[in-house]
């Protein structure tokens, strides 16, 4: 598969995405957790894993995107 110019500025659209939805989301969490909402330890170790991995997937998109515009082609 070939690709083109389009294709890492879509990535770069879903990072942007990626990183501002999952920061929002940290930040609401943290928000949560210092008001002293109660629940259980298991619930803030899943979100926050699930922000952090989410976050790392972001950077791969990040250096995907940046990979492909860089890229000269043939």
């Amino acid at each position: 598969m070939r690709l083109e110019r389009r294709h890492g500025w879509f990535f770069v659209g879903v990072t942007a995405w990626m990183v501002l939805t999952w920061l929002m989301f940290a930040k609401n969490l943290h928000a949560a957790h210092a008001a002293g909402e109660d629940r259980p330890s298991g619930y803030w170790i899943a979100h926050t894993v699930l922000i952090v991995v989410n976050l790392l997937l972001a950077g791969c998109f990040a250096w995907f995107a940046v990979r492909t515009l860089r890229h000269r082609g043939d």
